[in-house]
Parts: structure tokens; sequence; C-alpha cells
């Protein structure tokens, strides 16, 4: 019950990209809408974002609100490239991907060596970054525009969404999320965007929506009106 398709590519690194593409790069431009090169995923030191040639296209957008708030996450620009992202970013290809690691290739040092291993590669190590790329994936197939459905802000209290007793709270408010949230539901602005507006993990996000949806307060789309 998919909307979406996904494609998993496995190939040796440059040439295999470079074929790839000379092969299906029309189908690409034509079919996709956000895409990862996924390389060292697998130690549980840091999360690494290598930016696509741009820097801000959907792939980097979602992978910044799936990563926020977790701990020791290290951005590169694409000036440190290396890997794939290289060819499917490259100037007339500019392809929507960009580059997700646990510690980047090149900045451990048991990479190209024989230490790297099953000490460095773990079960937990590999366990996040398949909960990043799920977090990411169930945000597009639940829908990535939120579009409230009423005019003004909504009586949140008599739909058990907010605290029925007055008080004054230490740090933030236990509603705050949520009408952060709706203040930018506007049918234009993904979740993704929203998650950095409003300063919240994408996974914490995705919950609020589930339940704003719920209470009928929001319809969600996949594209833009």
């Amino acid at each position: 019950r998919r909307h979406y398709s996904y494609r998993f590519v496995l190939l040796p690194e440059t040439i295999g990209s470079i074929s790839y593409l000379s092969k299906r790069l029309n189908t690409l431009k034509e079919n996709i809408i956000c895409g990862y090169n996924l390389s060292c995923v697998g130690d549980e030191r840091s999360y690494s974002h290598l930016r696509s040639r741009q820097g801000n296209n959907l792939a980097d957008i979602a992978l910044d609100s799936a990563l926020f708030k977790l701990d020791n996450v290290v951005e590169y620009s694409f000036l440190e490239r290396g890997s794939d992202e290289r060819q499917y970013c490259a100037p007339g290809i500019d392809l929507p991907v960009c580059t997700f690691s646990r510690t980047k290739f090149g900045r451990y040092p048991e990479y190209h060596t024989s230490k790297d291993d099953f000490t460095v590669v773990t079960a937990n190590g590999l366990k996040g970054s398949f909960q990043v790329m799920k977090n990411i994936i169930d945000a597009f197939e639940f829908g990535i525009y939120p579009n409230v459905q009423f005019l003004g802000e909504p009586q949140l209290s008599k739909r058990n969404l907010y605290p029925s007793t007055s008080c004054t709270y230490k740090g933030r408010h236990p509603a705050k999320t949520r009408m952060d949230l709706i203040a930018y539901c506007d049918s234009k602005t993904n979740i993704f965007e929203i998650s950095q507006k409003i300063n919240v993990n994408l996974k914490e996000l995705f919950e609020e929506l589930k339940v704003l949806r719920e209470k009928n307060l929001i319809a969600i789309s996949h594209g833009s009106s």
C-alpha cells in the first residue's frame, strides 16, 4: 500500500554510479523526488550529513529534520564530497540526492584498513541508520504537505489537546509543539521545513501530525497546492 516506489541501487563506487546514470538518467530525472547515497552507515560514533551541491534540495531538508536533536550530528559541505554524491549531484545531472553516513568515510581511523570490522560496524549502529531512513520514508508515505481544516486558531482544549488547568510551566509549554505545528500547516510548507522552523525532530513532529489528523484538524497531501 505504498504511495511511492523505492529503488535500492548497489554499485561499485564511482564507475558503478557513472554507468547507472548513463543508462537511467532520463528516467531518474523524471521520477526521483528524494534520494540518498548511503555510505559507512554501521558505526555508533556519529551521524553525518554530506550536503548536495546546492545544499538545500528536498533530500537535504528531509535529512536535516530527521537528524535534528540526535547526538553527535556532523554536517559536511559538498566541498568535502568523496562518494557517489559526486556523480548524482554533478552539473547537468543535479538529482535531489545527498549523502548520509554514521561516521563519514575517511573520518575514522579504521577506514580502508583491516580494522574496519564488526567491532566498528555494529547492529546498533545499523539500527540507528535504519531508523533515520525509516522516519523519512514514513513521512513521505504519510504525506508531507499538511493543511489546516478551519479558519483561525482552533480550540484545542475541547479536543483534549491542551492542558485543562492553568499553571506556570518551567521550560516548554506541553502544547507548544502542537500549536506551532498548526501555525505552519498551510499546504505549501512541507513537514521537513516545518521541523526546522519550530525546532522539532521529524519523528516527534510525525507523531503530532497523526494526532492532528485523527482529530480532523488537518488534512495532508503528497504534493503542494
